[in-house]
């Protein structure tokens, strides 16, 4: 099967491992996240980009495609995407494949470990009868956060440099590091980057368009416990595991993200390693709303305090600190970007879906860093996992309204 650009691009990106490592304190947190950095730009100068430039001390990817001629005035846009994958998955030796003319059914990932992406489990994958997807073989996750992305921008920038027929202004692209731990834009040069505003590419599923996120903060808790032989352990142990058990049993039951959805914020254990004598527990906080994210985060403490008077101080050591803010302060200024991504997603047959992300972007932090960015969807579905897969067409058809955007504000 000969596959579009957009398609060819996905499949050799997601082979490349750019998992990145949250306990690690360099930029980028992995060097394998360079193998990716430095194949795009490998690839940005063959297809004949400008200002292309790669941070190597950060890896970061910059370039840029000029202005259509007579459109050298127009306003600078950008499009953004980020070269990690989520830790949650090991993304080593990842191997795509194709399934065409899907039937609607259940999805053997890998017959021999029993991997199946069944219906009943991910009833989404229904609507995608008739059309092909790219999915993993039961082992890793895909990559489609946010290859699929890169990809995307890969393709717009090819088409728009062989094709300098079609109106636009100048166009920038930049792919960053380490967006799946928090990090995406540590180090991004907004001054650099150049453009008066942009859109990240790392949505899900076709005709999504979001504006507003959670406001986000990460919280780890270090929980010493005292351990000694269980036969003599009447008045003297202190098992650190319970006491976890204890702090997770004080955080209402409702706010967990399994049962929250819309604007609803939770608190969520993401990690929890251990023993008697010591445990790590961390922990990720999400509101939309700002007050109810400072209550959040108040109640938090005020577990730890309680605890801390329990079993003495110092029992538990908390660590927490605000990682992005709500997009949506910046957004209500810049709200021509939302109208002119919806009315590029209609002129395509694309019914735009405008909802809250679950979740945040590189774009909250660059909002908020003078760089209006809303978010963008990249056509695949269940990231961060094994059940993860991307559609062909709605990868396509991405690729094409990036171009249809930049047409917008030519």
């Amino acid at each position: 099967m000969a596959y579009s650009r957009t398609i060819e691009n996905f499949l050799r990106y997601v082979k490349v491992d750019t998992c990145s490592d949250e306990d690690s304190l360099t930029t980028p947190s992995t060097r394998k996240q360079h193998d990716l950095a430095l194949l795009l730009t490998k690839e940005l100068e063959a297809m004949g980009a400008s200002e292309i430039y790669y941070d190597k001390e950060h890896c970061y990817v910059y370039a840029s495609v000029p202005a259509a001629q007579g459109h050298e005035k127009a306003p600078v846009l950008g499009f953004i995407a980020h070269m990690d994958t989520s830790p949650a998955v090991s993304g080593t030796n990842v191997k795509p494949r194709v399934i065409q003319c899907y039937d609607g059914g259940d999805i053997v990932l890998n017959a021999g470990r029993n991997v199946v992406l069944r219906v009943a489990d991910f009833p989404g994958v229904e609507k995608y009868k008739g059309q092909d997807l790219i999915v993993t073989d039961g082992t890793t996750l895909l990559g489609t956060d946010d290859k699929a992305g890169i990809a995307e921008i890969m393709a717009m920038a090819e088409f728009l440099l062989r094709h300098p027929e079609v109106p636009h202004g100048k166009i920038r692209v930049g792919f960053t590091c380490d967006e799946e731990i928090g990090r995406g834009t540590d180090h991004f040069d907004v001054a650099l980057f150049g453009a008066d505003f942009a859109y990240t590419v790392d949505g899900g599923a076709l005709g999504e368009l979001e504006y507003e996120n959670f406001n986000a903060a990460g919280a780890r808790l270090f929980i010493h416990g005292r351990s000694v032989h269980p036969g003599s352990a009447k008045n003297v142990m202190l098992n650190a595991i319970l006491i976890a058990q204890e702090f997770q049993s004080l955080l209402p039951v409702s706010q967990n993200p399994m049962y929250t959805d819309g604007y609803e914020g939770f608190f969520h254990l993401d990690g929890i390693q251990g023993n008697v004598e010591s445990v790590r527990a961390d922990y990720i906080i999400r509101d939309h709303d700002r007050k109810l994210f400072e209550q959040k985060k108040s109640l938090f403490a005020d577990a730890v305090a309680f605890l801390n008077r329990k079993y003495g101080e110092g029992t538990i050591e908390l660590e927490m600190k605000d990682s992005y803010y709500n997009m949506r302060d910046v957004m209500v200024n810049h709200m021509h970007l939302i109208e002119n991504a919806c009315a590029a997603m209609e002129t395509l047959g694309i019914k735009p879906h405008i909802a809250p992300i679950r979740g945040g972007t590189d774009g909250a932090r660059l909002s908020f860093q003078g760089l209006p960015c809303p978010n963008l969807c990249v056509g695949g579905e269940n990231c961060h996992g094994k059940y993860e897969f991307a559609c062909v067409q709605s990868m396509e058809k991405i690729t094409e309204l990036l171009v249809e955007i930049a047409r917008r504000y030519a």
